[in-house]
This record gives C-alpha cells, sequence and structure tokens, in this order.
C-alpha cells in the first residue's frame, strides 16, 4: 500500500513540473545543424559515410541534425531554427535566389556558423548556372579551376596547429583516395589558412598542381565562423582519425564552442 502511495504522489510530482521540467532541459538538444547534402553520383559514398559518422558525433555531444538535398526550404525563418548550417558537398549553384540572399545574410550577420566539404567550392559556369560571386568571394575569390582526375592520396600539413579546428589533430598526416581541386588564384590573401597539401606528395604522382596549395581555411571578414575543408570525396576519408577529429573540431567550434 505505500508503495502504491508513493508511486502516486511521485506521478503527481512529474506531471505538475518538478520531474518533466527537469529531464527536458537536460536531454534537449544544445543546438541544431541543417545538413545540405548532395546524393547519388559520385559523392554518394562520402556523403553516406559523412551522415553515419554525424549521428554518432551528434548524439554522443547532444545536439540534432536536419538533412535536406536542395535549397527550396532556405529562407531567412527556416534558418533562423540553425545554430550551424554543414554544406555537405552540395554545390554554390541551383540556389534560388531566396535562399542565396537567406544564407549570405546568415553569414555577414553571424546569425550561426557554417562547415563547407569539396564540392562547396565547384565555383564557377556549370550546368547553365552562372558563378555566384558572393560565393566566391567567401571562399576567398576563387573559381575552380581543376581536378585531379584519378583520386590521389596526399600529405596534409597543419599550417596553424593553434586553431581549435586543429586540435588534436596531427601536424601531417595522409589522406587517401581523394580528389584534389585546384583553383583559378590562391585564396590565402584573402582568408586564414589552416592547413595545405604536399602536392609532391600525390600518390600517383600529378602534374595538375597550385604550388602552395591551401586545403583548409577560415573567412575572419565574415562575423560567423566558418571553415572550408577541400577535401571530401571518397567515404575512406572517416577511416582517418586526423579528419573526424577535425570534422568533429569545425562542428563545435562554428557552434561557438571553445
Amino acid at each position: 500500500m505505500k508503495k502504491c502511495i508513493y508511486a502516486l504522489v511521485l506521478s503527481v510530482f512529474i506531471v505538475s513540473g518538478g520531474f518533466i521540467r527537469a529531464e527536458e532541459s537536460y536531454s534537449k538538444p544544445k543546438f541544431k545543424v541543417l545538413v545540405l547534402t548532395e546524393r547519388g553520383g559520385g559523392h554518394e559514398g562520402f556523403v553516406a559515410a559523412a551522415l553515419q559518422w554525424l549521428n554518432g558525433f551528434a548524439k554522443a555531444n547532444n545536439f540534432e541534425f536536419t538533412e535536406i538535398n536542395n535549397t527550396q526550404k532556405i529562407n531567412v525563418k527556416f534558418l533562423s531554427e540553425y545554430k550551424i548550417f554543414l554544406q555537405l558537398d552540395f554545390p554554390p549553384y541551383t540556389w534560388s535566389d531566396e535562399s542565396k540572399a537567406a544564407f549570405a545574410e546568415y553569414i555577414e550577420k553571424g546569425k550561426g556558423g557554417w562547415v563547407g566539404f569539396h564540392h562547396a567550392t565547384l565555383l564557377g559556369d556549370f550546368d547553365g548556372y552562372p558563378m555566384w560571386q558572393w560565393f566566391s568571394d567567401f571562399m576567398g575569390g576563387i573559381k575552380f579551376k581543376n581536378y585531379i582526375a584519378k583520386t590521389a592520396s596526399g600529405t596534409v600539413n597543419v599550417e596553424d596547429a593553434k586553431h581549435p579546428v586543429m586540435k588534436n589533430v596531427r601536424a601531417s598526416f595522409t589522406l587517401h583516395d581523394d580528389e584534389w581541386y585546384t583553383f583559378d588564384k590562391n585564396p590565402r590573401p584573402n582568408v586564414h589558412v589552416l592547413a595545405t597539401v604536399d602536392e609532391a606528395s600525390y600518390n600517383p604522382p600529378s602534374d595538375i598542381k597550385m604550388g602552395d596549395h591551401p586545403v583548409v581555411w577560415v573567412n575572419p571578414k565574415m562575423k560567423a565562423r566558418n571553415v572550408y575543408v577541400l577535401m571530401g570525396h571518397h567515404a575512406s576519408l572517416f577511416q582517418s582519425a586526423d579528419f573526424t577529429t577535425m570534422f568533429g573540431n569545425a562542428i563545435l567550434w562554428v557552434a561557438g564552442k571553445k
């Protein structure tokens, strides 16, 4: 009988707001991430592996994410729900004028943070779409020029080891089976470079080179914290602890974490 009375009192306490508010406060996600993905085609393997990894990382760090595959929903109100915009290999074209304007405001006014991978810098005239000049400026004033047709291994050298994105990332590490983009100019004068690729380390070797070749950078001129990672073509990247550490650091840093 005493157990029944205790259960009844506990139930009343929960319904009245005692326990339930505490539990909701504890389980409520710290922030929300919008993930814009490019599904199918040559990047499907990477994107699928990224989403699988992200699912575990989100649970471990108490945030949630929503995946979309096009920009139709993107406007100012929609973006206001998200602390981070994760551009997972989605290119900077096929966007509507409204989505472009909303994203530019999101970045320029620091309404959230941004992490972009690989195909996010496919800047130029593609599939009948003109180059998005604002996005080119955001990425350092660059335009896509070329890429290594066959994927290759490459050694990444960390340039700014003190930056939070590079915390616990080795000073030098090799990534396999990736597609290394080159651009019409070096973004370095307009961005802060965190890492470069040693083009002499390409295996198999390639004559397609930039010289000084940044592969991870941030644009400190924008109010929003932002990180671009050139790598992101092959699922094998998720076998690299350095790559996943950098990915996780980028998410937490742009979310405002120290």
